[in-house]
């Protein structure tokens, strides 16, 4: 490990392995993949042997694959430029498959390439495969991969694993799901699987479970006593950049909501696992998503909001309507904007709203999770003209990691006025500057074999259920979709969703990203 690496001495390097990126000419690559093997091999905790190929449709030699991967890590690693002692070693470890995605004999020479590699650099038979491709691609991929025998391990090497790693959507709704998971299944066991959802990677995500579980002063209060409701919010002020032809068949509460929310809701909602062994972790996260009452669909009417932008201005420049996206049909009803409450049915939250939003074309761009507690008694200090606010804990993904705790406080002077404010905690000033990328951290647990941050099948099929349920509703036009201009905090029915029970959005801050 560099002498100078900031990195936990008592982290674990891993074994030599083969990284097989389907759809390596894509935009993932590039930008998050390979900056990522590029950070972990400067940091010393990807073993020098490992070897990355990229398999793509695209006519290219190995050197043209390497020197397109050295601009992405220049423009979009933590660490750049490139150092380049560290590429010089990491430039002949990188290599290029060109083959169509059905081809057969593509994955025939495929493995007859990952055979030689195996004995050139003592790789032993250890492969991780990256679907960063288009969904409809997984099925296919995985099917030759099986084929060509690229799933199945060597009964004499005790060594050899085979892994694949697939990005999100998984599925667009139950059924699909299920039938996705089952060719998956059909290759590959369940423990060779590792779906990907990079907001689990991110700092403030991974130390949800530490600030639970390893500080005795929030567990007690973690509850249906204590909390008046929770708020996820994940908001982005771009539109969909390019994407309307796919978002157009998603839309937000496929695309955000049934994934990345509802992974942090249930980080915040589970009960204390019997350890940190991935599945364990798992386990309780499945028994949240369990707990979820599902809706009937005049439910969905009164609980639920969804809008989509329209043309208008933001910060002074003009923005086009979704309706006007380059892919979105001229009379889509895809939402842009989704909020959904939801309640869980167990001792813990029993009665306790949590509400859950995302949209494009916000105010502002921001990612967090705001618990709010039961307001002290309005004997002394919580009275009207008082000033006083709840307490509320804030966990902040984005833009900058950080945890902050709302209390109240008197101000100076010789009256009795209250005020909120605000106690801080921020990773960058506490910890300084190392901070790995989530795809960093999601890679280095793939071959390791760590799949706590990985999304189990029933994790999967769980949350859709509840998805399900809203699109139904959604599909037969209930609720109406609502409009909203860019630069806003959405339709106007998401505020009054809460202002009917007395409460309301926090608004993310104004911050430097």
């Amino acid at each position: 490990m560099p002498e100078n690496s900031s990195v936990p001495q008592n982290a674990l390097q891993a074994k030599p392995c083969a990284i097989v990126i389907f759809g390596a000419t894509g935009d993932l690559t590039a930008r998050k993949l390979l900056p990522a093997i590029y950070n972990l091999t400067s940091e010393g905790l990807l073993h020098p042997d490992t070897v990355v190929i990229g398999f793509a449709r695209r006519p290219k030699t190995d050197d043209d694959f390497r020197q397109e991967m050295l601009k992405g890590i220049n423009s979009f690693s933590r660490n750049r430029p490139a150092d380049n002692g560290i590429w010089e070693k990491l430039a002949p470890r990188l290599f290029y498959h060109q083959s169509t995605f059905e081809d057969a004999h593509g994955y025939a020479s495929l493995a007859a390439r990952l055979s030689e590699l195996d004995k050139r650099f003592g790789l032993s038979g250890r492969r991780l495969y990256y679907l960063s491709t288009s969904p409809t691609e997984f099925s296919t991929i995985v099917a030759q991969l099986g084929e060509a025998g690229l799933g199945n391990i060597d009964p004499f090497n005790s060594g050899a694993w085979r892994r694949v790693i697939v990005e999100k959507p998984f599925g667009h709704d139950l059924k699909s799901a299920q039938e996705l998971n089952h060719q998956i299944n059909r290759v590959f066991d369940e423990s060779q699987v590792f779906r990907i959802d990079h907001y689990l990677g991110k700092q403030t995500v991974q130390n949800l479970l530490v600030f639970r579980f390893a500080n005795g002063i929030f567990e007690p209060i973690w509850n249906r006593r204590y909390v008046d409701h929770v708020q996820v919010t994940v908001a982005e002020d771009i539109g969909v950049e390019g994407r309307g032809g796919y978002f157009d068949t998603a839309g937000t509460l496929r695309d955000m909501i049934q994934n990345h929310l509802m992974q942090l809701l249930t980080l915040v909602a589970m009960e204390p696992p019997v350890s940190l062994e991935g599945n364990a972790i798992r386990d309780e996260k499945v028994r949240v998503l369990k707990s979820i009452i599902p809706y009937a669909p005049e439910q969905v009417e009164r609980m639920t909001v969804r809008g989509q932008y329209v043309r208008g201005e933001k910060q002074g420049k003009p923005v086009i309507g979704y309706l006007e996206e380059r892919g979105v049909a001229p009379q889509s009803q895809t939402e842009t904007y989704a909020c959904v409450q939801l309640a869980i049915d167990n001792w813990r939250w029993y009665g306790v709203p949590f509400y859950l939003r995302s949209g494009k074309h916000l105010k502002r761009k921001g990612s967090e999770i705001n618990i709010h507690f039961n307001r002290a008694p309005g004997v002394l200090f919580n009275k009207p003209q008082r000033g006083t606010g709840a307490n509320v804990l804030t966990l902040r993904i984005q833009p900058r990691e950080s945890i902050g705790l709302q209390i109240n406080a008197k101000r100076p002077g010789t009256a009795t006025a209250v005020t909120p404010v605000q106690m801080d905690f921020e990773y960058h000033e506490a910890f300084g500057s190392y901070s790995p990328e989530a795809y960093e951290r999601l890679l280095l647990d793939a071959i390791l074999n760590d799949s706590t941050l990985f999304i189990r099948r029933d994790e999967v099929e769980s949350a859709w259920q509840i998805i399900d349920r809203i699109e139904e509703t959604w599909a037969a036009g209930k609720p109406p979709l609502k409009f909203y201009s860019p630069g806003s905090w959405g339709p106007d029915e998401a505020e009054q969703l809460l202002r009917g029970s007395g409460r309301s959005w926090d608004e993310l801050p104004q911050e430097s990203q």
